[in-house]
């Protein structure tokens, strides 16, 4: 009798802890941090969705994007992101990279076709086309390029907009990102934000 009035206070007490810990932890804690999140950073916690002039919705700031048109082909009046291995590119449920070692035969080639492609795309010599343009980041989802890749554009996106090149470098030192706190990372400049503002500039 003693040893079932045992169990039953001890299986008691483990029901009602886990219960307060379920309130606690897992819808107090939840409320405060989304709270938190929503007065201290709403843009981020919400997505860090970014809109254009009209005031729809066009992606987000954290997640890279295709300018491409249906068959493939990069849009002149934009400029283009990294390459991507996520699903069938940028694709935000597929998230990946490659996985391929950099002797790997398959990427060599890969590298060598877009690196050819990119020279042709923008009238420029292989040699002159950047690392980040050829090579897909770790989650295939980057926003980002390098300033050296975004200048490399430049003179396409003029032409293609009737803009002069002056004015579209203008735009692009305007979003270069520095490093994070000075030091961590490389300066970058972000794809969907450029874009947006080119399409606001001719808007």
């Amino acid at each position: 009798m003693s040893s079932t009035r045992t169990t039953l206070r001890t299986t008691g007490v483990a029901v009602r802890a886990m219960l307060v810990f379920t309130l606690v932890l897992g819808v107090g804690y939840t409320l405060l941090v989304t709270g938190i999140g929503q007065l201290a950073l709403p843009w981020q916690a919400n997505g860090s969705l970014v809109k254009n002039a009209t005031g729809d919705t066009v992606g987000s700031s954290l997640i890279g994007q295709s300018f491409a048109d249906a068959s493939g082909a990069a849009l002149a009046q934009y400029f283009q992101s990294r390459p991507s291995a996520a699903g069938d590119g940028y694709d935000g449920g597929a998230s990946s990279g490659s996985n391929l070692g950099p002797e790997n035969p398959e990427l060599v080639s890969v590298i060598q076709q877009r690196k050819a492609a990119i020279a042709e795309l923008e009238g420029v010599h292989p040699s002159q086309v950047p690392a980040d343009a050829v090579t897909a980041s770790g989650s295939g989802l980057d926003p980002d390029i390098s300033p050296a890749y975004a200048l490399l554009q430049v003179p396409r996106v003029a032409a293609a907009r009737g803009l002069s090149e002056s004015e579209v470098r203008s735009v692009v030192e305007a979003h270069i990102q520095q490093r994070d706190l000075g030091y961590l990372g490389e300066p970058r400049v972000n794809v969907v934000e450029l874009n947006l503002a080119l399409d606001a500039l001719g808007s």
